[in-house]
């Protein structure tokens, strides 16, 4: 059986591959195998992997809405765009739970030029930049270009005191955070440059799924009980983690939520990120 990827590649079905997603949901093997089974039942040859995708989701879903909220977790991050600007403001959160002190959107002075920054973090009196690439797209990839001039950046700002946090802060190291992959290139050049790296799936123990899923750090664009509206809506409210909703349900009210849409909101956040 073929199937059609999100690049027009044509590949080999592979119902193992999907098994490991689903279960990466939370679901268990029964309710996994239920769901795959009914899949195999409806596939064609040819059929587009989105397809497959949007049937997987529909019958998770049917089982639980904690669990599909899971599954949708890296269409739901794309969903932080258009531009990226959201995903800025959930990568900072997500350095924040690591203890880290943050400010975004910020515009510093370089020897050369001036830089706009997206992200800066404090730790143990050291202070690393952060650069958020974006992909609206499944499939993009970020090339070695990419570190390459994140470095120019770089370099241009280190050694340099700037007004951040304190009038006195120097920039002394580099992080490239991105919602998709890099090339083995990229890999390659930002490990010798001394670049940090997080992207999708690297490093392979510390990547950006897994620092999610350990943390339970999940965007509110994962929820299944809000309309794509009301999500806009949160995060303009500045609503990012689906997890502030557990002692914020007054946002709910905000964007007119009724009181039982708002018990069903916070009864798929509170099983997602496992609150007690």
């Amino acid at each position: 059986m073929k199937v059609i990827k999100h690049s027009g590649d044509v590949v080999d079905f592979e119902p193992d591959k999907l098994k490991k997603s689903l279960l990466k949901s939370g679901a268990d093997s029964s309710i996994v195998n239920g769901i795959l089974n009914e899949i195999k039942g409806q596939i064609y040859d040819g059929i587009p992997t989105k397809q497959i995708y949007k049937m997987a989701f529909g019958l998770l879903k049917k089982a639980s809405n904690s669990h599909a909220a899971q599954y949708n977790l890296r269409p739901a991050i794309q969903m932080l765009g258009p531009a990226g600007f959201f995903f800025e403001k959930y990568v900072a959160r997500l350095f924040a739970f690591e203890d880290y002190k943050t400010i975004t959107n910020q515009t510093l002075q370089g020897k050369c030029v001036s830089h706009e920054i997206d992200v800066i973090v404090k730790k143990n009196d050291e202070f690393s930049m952060i650069e958020c690439k974006f992909h609206a797209g499944r499939d993009a990839i970020s090339d070695v270009k990419v570190p390459m001039y994140i470095l120019s950046r770089f370099n241009d700002l280190k050694d340099r005191k700037h007004s951040i946090f304190t009038n006195n802060d120097k920039i002394s190291k580099c992080w490239l955070v991105t919602n998709n992959r890099f090339s083995a290139d990229a890999i390659t050049f930002g490990n010798c440059s001394g670049i940090n790296m997080l992207s999708w799936d690297f490093p392979k123990n510390d990547n950006l799924r897994s620092k999610i899923d350990n943390k339970k750090l999940y965007p509110i664009t994962c929820l299944t009980t809000l309309s794509l509206v009301e999500k806009d809506k949160l995060l303009i409210l500045g609503i990012i983690l689906a997890i502030d909703l557990i002692n914020n349900s007054e946002s709910l009210e905000r964007i007119g939520l009724s009181s039982n849409r708002i018990k069903n909101v916070l009864k798929e956040v509170t099983e997602l990120c496992k609150y007690l």
